[in-house]
């Protein structure tokens, strides 16, 4: 089915004979296979016609749209846009317009998608794979079948769809090397080489770089022998931290309040091997009493930008009890991180930790993520760990707040151009809950139906539902497909008013299988004691 396009661009006017299927904007929520035309539920059109067809490959060779006429036209729209895209934006500045594709399929690459969707200068957005509730939302155009692992087949999506910037949003196809080869291709992409990825693919490189560059971070040794790991234990005495080295998707550390269950741990990843490879070598670190809170910041290799703090809650149970998990809940701002502690965390771990990386001869380029402890006995802070990507849940918190144009803050990372970037906040604060799948962080079961989710989502203002583990039945409804399944998010004039707003919506969610906890914000906020059916 053939549509009309007509548009007036100072003394130009044209009309365009397109493909109804391939009018896609960037505001459509799509799922989509290699190949294959989007499938997209009925929205309206953006009022940018470069946004119109941006689904339109650049080697169109179905023979359908292969006739001279057609091409024709094809070619005097790609002028016409690029005469279009030169002198307009929403703001009235010219600025570079850029097709974006997140890599990933949680929680995390829900917030970031959507807020590329909000981004002035962002004529697309692909995630893949993405899941149904990212599709369904409207926030991006999911590729499903994309293998994120396999560089190669990345590139050459990039190509054929004109994606200008991949943002990588979990770890593992960073260490895997994809933005190295994305480089390679002429391809921005934000987030670490391989290399740099190291920070987090490898804890004892981290705290050999914070030994050489003096970073504070908790005392350590590394050990692979077991019975070596354990004299160590027994010397030092409990509580104390055992972590396999490497990714154990957020799973490979533990707390251990006896020294009985520092040994099971040792047992664990050094004997059993229940990490594999990630846990070949443990790290025995001194524990740390304090607050824990979380603090990011924009590098492009030589500068460093921070974005405004947050703090999750690791713990499965209420008052931080029971074992840690991915993350349970978030908020931003984090009252424990004042203006001056935030100075301080850049000077002595962020900007340290970039210039330490640089002379390394592995520039980092990404979002640095700083699990930080401040101590109780000084109130400083000192790192615990890096993660070299956005956190999850945290990113969903910062993304619902942030009010800059993120494609173009991103652009400027992957151009050394950090240093002429500020970011822009709304005011007051936000909150995510996670709804989890009942036995997370230790066996679940999959499939159980969630219901009212579109009903949760109005039951207050500000509410956003970020997907991180869900698919469709059969029947077309939402089911689980993971530990951490939903996240929750609110924005309000203040804590209070955003965790208020989020819980009313957990409420308002019907799902047997899930569970979440009752108290996120409890240590910036006294708990509301009301009873609640989670």
């Amino acid at each position: 089915m053939m549509g009309l396009c007509t548009c007036k661009i100072g003394v130009f006017r044209f009309s365009l004979e397109i493909p109804t299927m391939a009018c896609i904007s960037h505001s459509f929520g799509a799922s989509m296979k290699l190949n294959q035309p989007p499938v997209t539920s009925q929205r309206q059109f953006s009022n940018k016609i470069s946004q119109l067809f941006f689904l339109q490959p650049r080697n169109w060779t179905s023979p359908k749209f292969c006739d001279s006429r057609n091409f024709r036209r094809l070619n005097r729209y790609r002028s016409y846009t690029t005469i279009f895209n030169s002198v307009s934006s929403d703001n009235g500045v010219s600025e570079e317009r850029v097709s974006v594709l997140v890599i990933g399929g949680g929680g995390r690459e829900h917030s970031l998608c959507y807020a590329l969707k909000r981004s002035h200068s962002c004529d697309a957005v692909f995630c893949a794979p993405g899941n149904a509730g990212i599709s369904n939302s409207g926030d991006a155009t999911c590729i499903e079948d994309l293998d994120i692992f396999d560089s190669s087949a990345v590139i050459a999506f990039c190509h054929k769809w004109g994606v200008g910037l991949v943002v990588v949003g979990p770890e593992a196809p960073l260490v895997a090397g994809l933005t190295n080869d994305l480089l390679k291709a002429g391809i921005h992409a934000f987030g670490p080489s391989s290399e740099a990825a190291a920070l987090e693919g490898s804890k004892n490189f981290m705290k050999s770089l914070c030994d050489k560059y003096g970073i504070p971070t908790a005392k350590y040794e590394t050990f692979t022998d077991p019975s070596a790991a354990k004299k160590y234990i027994k010397e030092q005495g409990a509580p104390i931290v055992v972590k396999a080295d490497g990714l154990a998707a957020g799973k490979g550390v533990i707390v251990a309040m006896t020294l009985q269950e520092a040994f099971e741990a040792v047992d664990s990843i050094l004997v059993e091997g229940s990490f594999g490879k990630a846990g070949s070598c443990i790290i025995v670190e001194e524990f740390l009493e304090g607050e824990e809170a979380s603090f990011f910041a924009f590098v492009d290799g030589e500068n460093a930008l921070p974005l405004e703090s947050a703090q999750d809650h690791k713990r499965v149970g209420d008052g931080d009890t029971g074992p840690n998990t991915g993350g349970m809940g978030a908020y931003s701002p984090a009252p424990v991180l004042t203006q001056e502690l935030q100075s301080l965390v850049m000077s002595s771990i962020i900007l340290p930790t970039v210039r330490g990386m640089s002379k390394e001869g592995c520039k980092f380029v990404g979002v640095l993520y700083a699990g930080l402890m401040i101590e109780k006995k000084s109130g400083l802070p000192k790192l615990i760990e890096y993660n070299v990507r956005f956190g999850d849940p945290e990113c969903q918190v910062l993304m619902v707040r942030l009010e800059s144009d993120l494609a173009q803050v991103l652009l400027a990372a992957c151009r050394g151009e950090l240093n002429s970037v500020s970011l822009d906040w709304a005011p007051g604060s936000a909150m995510v809950v996670v709804m989890a799948s009942n036995g997370y962080p230790g066996s679940y079961a999959k499939g159980s139906k969630i219901q009212n989710l579109e009903e949760s989502e109005v039951s207050a203002p500000c509410v956003k539902i970020f997907h991180a583990g869900t698919a469709l039945d059969a029947d077309g409804n939402y089911i689980a497909t993971g530990g951490r399944v939903l996240g929750i998010t609110a924005k309000g004039k203040d804590l209070e008013e955003a965790r208020d707003r989020a819980y009313r919506a957990v409420e308002e969610i019907k799902w047997d299988g899930g569970f979440c906890r009752n108290d996120i914000g409890w240590r910036a906020l006294p708990l509301k004691q009301e009873s609640s059916k989670w």
